[in-house]
């Protein structure tokens, strides 16, 4: 089960790659010819016991997943269904109920620098992963399909996934968030801009999280004697979103606009959490006092790793960061920026380029 943003026809080749070997049915369940097969499923989908079945869109049919659970039970091989589909909070609590033990969730990401290569990081900066919007002809045409899948997601995509909420002030959240994009979250403060309640505010939150619009990392709590910071940062996950809601075009205008570095932290952020295990966990670290990690990874041994990112040919490491640093008693740390050479800041913290995020890892 992929709980992708769109994006599953592009990346599809990655997933089914151990499976060349198998023949390959695939069902599109937003053409009507592919529906009509389902029919009686049952009986269509017998016919490929050794097959890679794929279906496209399962959100259109989810009475077939008490069919894939008695299919998958009669053989029990692994790779026999490979099911797309919108991000739907029900379709995914659905099919964990059903499919429970018998399914495996992968989130098909838009593209990240490891795919495009480091020397496309500018244009997936500006425009974001998704396909239609990085690999358009330019960057006004970029530009103008963002806006448009805004307003698709907003009056097509949410209504069909059975969330109710009116598209205009579910934009104007959204916007909302742009503007604070990597900042702590503040209910209240949102609530009384919109007129409306915190819970309905969390509400709106929780929908474009679950729908993989958004990240909320969480604030990271140790055994410390500080008072520590404990609302979630808030980011639009595609930085071509955030760019098309805060109405930045190109390069140009990015450089120019004062979220430059909040663009720039939320973007490398995503590209970490991309490139990392899946067994590493991602916070942010931060005491009342003002000590401070952009963004505090966990090995697989539970050991703290931590990021400072800059936008910055010269980057500094700033006092809060250093006390942090103690705190958390970590033995490593990076501080990413847009330069060419890695060299060492002191106490094993290294300045890392980002096209060397995978020595974070351990990588090279």
């Amino acid at each position: 089960m992929l709980g992708s943003r769109q994006v599953g026809k592009t990346t599809l080749a990655k997933i089914i790659r151990s499976d060349m070997k198998k023949k390959v049915v695939y069902l599109d369940l937003e053409l009507p010819s592919d529906q009509n097969k389902l029919q009686t499923p049952e009986l269509y989908l017998k016919q490929f016991p050794d097959a890679l079945v794929i279906i496209d869109e399962i959100q259109r049919m989810p009475s077939l997943f008490p069919l894939l659970r008695a299919l998958v039970d009669q053989k029990r091989t692994g790779g026999r269904f490979l099911i797309l589909g919108s991000a739907s909070p029900a379709l995914i609590k659905h099919s964990s109920e059903t499919l429970a033990g018998r399914i495996i969730y992968h989130e098909l990401t838009p593209f990240i620098l490891e795919e495009t290569g480091y020397d496309r990081i500018q244009p997936l900066w500006v425009r974001g992963g998704y396909p239609e919007s990085y690999l358009a002809g330019s960057d006004e045409e970029s530009f103008a399909w963002r806006d448009a899948f805004i307003k698709t997601y907003l009056e097509m995509d949410i209504p069909q996934l059975g969330i109710r909420v009116p598209a205009m002030q579910l934009r104007r959240f959204w916007t909302m968030l742009a503007h604070s994009h990597g900042q702590l979250w503040n209910a209240s403060r949102i609530a009384g801009s919109l007129g409306i309640s915190a819970p309905t505010v969390r509400h709106y939150l929780d929908i474009l999280e679950e729908t993989f619009i958004v990240r909320q990392l969480q604030p990271y709590h140790f055994n410390v004697k500080k008072r520590l910071v404990k609302s979630p940062r808030v980011y639009i996950r595609d930085s071509g979103l955030l760019h098309a809601l805060s109405r930045i075009r190109m390069f140009e205008d990015l450089q120019e606009h004062p979220g430059l570095g909040s663009s720039w932290e939320g973007f490398i952020i995503e590209q970490i959490i991309g490139a990392i295990p899946k067994n590493w966990q991602a916070y942010f670290y931060r005491t009342g006092a003002g000590a401070e990690i952009d963004l505090l990874l966990l090995d697989a041994k539970n050991k703290p790793v931590a990021v400072e990112i800059k936008y910055s040919a010269s980057p500094k490491v700033s006092k809060g960061y250093w006390i942090a640093y103690e705190d958390l008693s970590c033995k490593r740390g990076f501080v990413i920026y847009p330069g060419e050479e890695s060299y060492p800041l002191g106490n094993n913290v290294w300045a890392l380029p980002v096209k060397n995020l995978k020595e974070i890892a351990g990588g090279k």
